[in-house]
């Protein structure tokens, strides 16, 4: 029997992956806490910086430089997490289209991140605040992929 590639099945998607709907609903539920997690997480984290500066790592003019042009841009990646974990908790495909959106922006964003740390040397500052970077550097560059990966694997789930 010949089977058309183009025939819409339930719980296959266009590469003929089938998708178990519990595991598609378990990772839907990572993925909206992932994106929550990023847009709260990334508030706090500028309203720290900007208030109690509790989490600059030091006081060098080009690190606070450097710091002070992430927030339009972290502003934009947290938006889109925002929206992309109230669209999938909702089941709807916008959702889908948000958690891409930011899950490609943390990529970025946790690139460029490390990027400078290892240009200027800042993570051998032993400090809580370098140690809080380098937990968001891991939580962009480990988390992101994989919630890029969950949310292709699975884009057939929410047409």
């Amino acid at each position: 029997m010949h089977r058309d590639p183009e025939r819409k099945n339930p719980g296959v998607n266009a590469n003929r992956v089938r998708t178990r709907p519990a595991a598609a609903s378990r990772g839907r539920t990572y993925a909206v806490a992932y994106l929550s997690v990023a847009a709260v997480g990334t508030a706090a984290y500028w309203v720290v910086f900007f208030t109690s500066g509790a989490v600059q790592v030091t006081e060098d003019p080009g690190y606070l430089a450097f710091e002070r042009a992430f927030p339009l841009a972290d502003g934009w990646m947290a938006a889109c997490a925002l929206l992309g974990a109230i669209g999938l908790a909702r089941g709807r495909p916008w959702g889908w289209f948000f958690g891409l959106l930011a899950g490609s922006s943390l990529v970025f964003l946790g690139c460029m991140d490390v990027l400078y740390n290892l240009n200027e040397g800042t993570y051998a500052v032993a400090s809580a605040a370098m140690w809080a970077e380098v937990a968001i550097n891991a939580f962009c560059l480990l988390g992101a992929p994989l919630l890029i990966g969950h949310l292709w694997r699975t884009r057939d789930c929410l047409a």
